[in-house]
């Protein structure tokens, strides 16, 4: 059992700063999976510190005598990175002019730790599926296999299960590298770490500039503590480094604070953030938020129906027929539940009646039984769900593109791999 002296221990060791729950946590199994050769998948926000934990893996395993390299798989390109990781032999592409070891090949023995694994090409990720089963890889233009020891790390800011829906992740990959998974919290869920984190980094410039470290009032503190920080750590330390050099005056208050932190924009929910941004969203779309609405407004349009239909064969609008279909009258008025408790049935005020016969400008043969139950009385549908929308849905697309699921699935707005889901799901023949 790791103590929470080890845990400080380890915080001092690699500079990390923070005592929030969920650091803390993501600490421990750090520290917990070190000793073994498991593959750790660490995930977070872009900013968050993810290659400190890398560190604190590769720091306490038994391979701490090896080497360690990081590599930024989004950063190189599509490539080349195949002979950055495997190597490559001479003349094996333009400009391989010599022979050249991969990064697998130099830290046999070592770690690895590959950021930004979700950004990683899907051929790269075959290879990088061999190394994890069996420990081979084979260099670019060669036909040799050769063997490696190495333990990978690896981290991501994506979320790699929608990456592997949308087909640009191997799904074996991803259960592979997601061993060990370790989650690092974004800044904004820390929440007196982002004061101390603050006062790290202006006591750093000051001791390197030779100035007085700046310093927040308590209502600076709780604006610094409420931000969202989208850029994490990163924004936090630029901030910093902003105010200690521009500010003369070494309290700042929060007036002054807000002038230097970015204005938030309004967050919609997900589902509805995707609809402005084009981008498809998962379990719960903007398709079936609408279709949602669109019944809700088919049920109460149903409702005022029967409302109208029983006060017409009522000859008026009494006080038991409001009582009927009271959730209509309190979305109108929210007191008119308390004013049906107050009231009895008797002297209840009845502000509309409906009496064709009392009416002279109106024919009776205007109010016909027979066309007023066919207006009226038309049928709540309830059968209705968004499983059988969405099917109809899908039946049409296919039907439109001649059952060819590239062309109905774009029609549709998702990805072919959902569409194929959909139709396993709802036993659509092709």
């Amino acid at each position: 059992m790791i103590t929470p002296s080890e845990i400080q221990t380890v915080k001092q060791r690699f500079g990390i700063i923070g005592n929030s729950p969920q650091l803390n946590h993501a600490i421990q199994v750090a520290m917990q999976a070190a000793p073994t050769d498991m593959t750790v998948l660490i995930t977070g926000e872009s900013g968050s510190g993810k290659e400190s934990f890398s560190k604190i893996i590769h720091s306490l395993s038994l391979r701490k005598h090896g080497k360690f390299i990081a590599i930024n798989c989004g950063a190189i390109p599509e490539g080349t990175i195949d002979s950055e990781l495997f190597g490559h032999e001479k003349g094996s592409f333009t400009g391989a002019h010599e022979a050249r070891k991969g990064y697998f090949e130099v830290t046999d023995g070592g770690s690895i730790f590959l950021d930004e694994v979700g950004e990683m090409p899907l051929g790269t990720q075959a290879r990088l599926l061999r190394v994890l089963e069996n420990g081979e890889f084979i260099k670019v233009g060669s036909s040799k296999v050769q063997k490696t020891n190495v333990r990978v790390i690896t981290a991501t800011n994506v979320n790699l299960l929608k990456a592997v829906e949308k087909g640009k992740f191997r799904e074996d990959l991803y259960y592979r590298l997601n061993t060990v998974p370790i989650f690092v919290p974004p800044l904004r869920e820390r929440g007196e770490d982002i004061a101390l984190l603050f006062r790290k980094f202006t006591s750093d410039f000051s001791e390197k500039y030779h100035v007085k470290p700046i310093s927040l009032d308590r209502e600076a503190q709780r604006l610094l503590i409420g931000y969202s920080f989208p850029g994490n750590i990163r924004q936090l330390k630029n901030l910093a480094e902003q105010i200690s050099l521009l500010e003369e005056e070494r309290e700042v208050d929060a007036t002054t604070l807000a002038k230097y932190l970015p204005r938030e924009s309004s967050k919609l929910p997900m589902t509805l953030s995707g609809l402005s941004s084009g981008k498809e969203s998962t379990d719960f779309s903007e398709r079936d938020i609408l279709y949602r609405v669109l019944f809700d407004m088919k049920r109460d349009m149903n409702d005022l129906k029967k409302l109208v239909l029983e006060t017409y064969n009522a000859n008026g609008l009494n006080a038991n027929i409001m009582q009927k279909h009271q959730s209509l009258f309190e979305d109108l008025d929210p007191s008119f539940s308390s004013k049906e408790n107050s009231e009895s049935p008797s002297s209840f005020s009845v502000p509309l009646v409906i009496d064709p016969k009392k009416n002279s400008s109106v024919n009776d043969e205007d109010y016909q039984d027979g066309a007023i139950e066919d207006i009226l009385h038309e049928e709540d549908d309830n059968s209705l769900s968004l499983e059988k929308k969405e099917k109809e849905m899908i039946l049409r697309a296919l039907s439109k593109h001649n059952n060819k699921r590239k062309y109905a699935a774009s029609d549709l707005g998702i990805s072919e791999r959902t569409l194929y889901r959909k139709i396993k799901q709802y036993e659509i023949d092709q």
